[in-house]
């Protein structure tokens, strides 16, 4: 049985893109200075074929419209440091490395300063984030032995990647990735840039000029557009952008061949170029800044799946008054739970109501959400009811007496 089908052509499938094509100004807030971070939250879409056998073995886990909450972290791609990875390398923690997934192991407790030092995880940026979302999700609630962090195989890595890890938690639909932690490289900032025509990148400013030695590209349009005619821009622009070690090559072959075999992927053929269509050389030139395109660490948390682990984590029954009573408690840290605190006196009088407000009136102007009960109910249920609903802290008191 076939569910809905609707294209999800025209909805963002994450929200990270607006933070990049937003980088120009970003980067001018921050005082044109590396590495600086901007996250956002929103509604992301994914065009998911989805059927009545498969939703019931996924339950909720897997939607087509989920909220999305990503952090870009800009880096320069030479300094993969953080200043603050001191405060989160001697966590230790279950880590699933590719190695140990190829060989069949199970995941281990690993120290992430050694993790990062010994080259498991790609750089110190990307551990100390890592480290991050584990002290996120273990504040909130998730298990500490049923969460590990999964390195990506290479079969799932993106082309782009540098590295990257997902943070799975176990539930009741096995081990679920709720938190996608990677190194794109600076391959989204590269492609804007290509597809717009607008600069996407940053500068270091030298202290004093530095002397370099620059291969210069010289593309003759007159020699390419009698060889190549209406495909002449394609050549052109593939020869523009051709790595150092591509030119070099080329450079190589053209001096001692006087031509070269040069493939153009967008004309999905390979040329013949000759030394009169193209000069390479090289030059020394003087230089007072690098300009470059940052790469991106990039956190990405899909928070309807976190909540859902977070429910079964905290809850479970206990035992009532007779032996067939199971009474269901939520153990919500008080970080999260939406109500802190109850208030109720150990019995009915009209005395402790009038305190009962009180104290009311005090949580309130201090911000603390709670709920007053002053009913004439047991204590034993009040309790229950407020276990039922995850509230962590209760303030209840009776008459001393004289």
């Amino acid at each position: 049985m076939q569910l809905c089908l609707h294209s999800c052509r025209y909805m963002r499938p994450e929200t990270a893109q607006g933070i990049f094509v937003n980088f120009k100004d970003l980067y001018y807030y921050n005082g044109n200075k590396l590495p600086f971070a901007a996250a956002q939250i929103g509604q992301a879409f994914r065009n998911e074929v989805l059927f009545y056998t498969y939703i019931l073995k996924t339950g909720l886990l897997r939607v087509r419209e989920f909220t999305l909450a990503e952090i870009e972290h800009f880096v320069d791609p030479e300094d993969k440091s953080h200043p603050k990875f001191s405060d989160v390398a001697d966590l230790k923690f279950l880590m699933f490395p590719r190695e140990e997934q190829l060989t069949g192991k199970s995941s281990t407790t690993l120290r992430l300063g050694d993790a990062v030092a010994n080259g498991t995880i790609n750089n110190e940026t990307l551990g100390y984030f890592i480290g991050r979302v584990y002290l996120f999700l273990t504040r909130l609630g998730i298990e500490k032995d049923r969460l590990r962090f999964r390195q990506h195989l290479p079969n799932e890595m993106a082309h782009y990647a540098a590295d990257c890890w997902d943070a799975e938690i176990e539930c009741s639909y096995g081990w679920i990735e709720c938190v996608g932690i990677a190194d794109r490289s600076a391959y989204d900032l590269k492609a804007h840039t290509e597809k717009s025509g607008v600069a996407l990148v940053a500068a270091e400013k030298f202290a004093e000029p530095r002397e370099v030695e620059k291969l210069l590209i010289t593309p003759s349009k007159k020699d390419l557009g009698l060889a190549f005619k209406g495909n002449q821009k394609m050549v052109l622009e593939a020869l523009e952008a051709m790595s150092e070690a591509e030119a070099l090559e080329m450079k190589f072959k053209l001096e001692s061949n006087g031509e070269a075999e040069f493939q153009v992927c967008t004309l999905n053929k390979t040329v013949t170029i000759t030394n009169k269509m193209v000069s390479i050389n090289k030059e020394k030139k003087k230089e007072h800044q690098r300009v470059f395109t940052p790469s991106v660490i990039e956190p990405s948390f899909g928070i309807g799946r976190i909540i859902y682990c977070l429910y079964e984590h905290c809850f479970y029954t206990r035992a009532g008054k007779t032996e067939d009573e199971q009474l269901n408690v939520f153990a919500f840290p008080t970080l999260v739970a939406p109500i802190k605190c109850t208030v109720f006196p150990l019995a009915k009088n009209e005395q402790f109501d009038t305190v009962a407000r009180d104290i009311s009136k005090e949580l309130t102007s201090s911000g603390i959400s709670h709920i007053i009960d002053v009913t004439g109910t047991s204590i034993g249920k009040r309790y229950a009811r407020t276990d039922e609903i995850g509230v962590p802290l209760a303030v209840t008191w009776i008459r001393r007496r004289q």
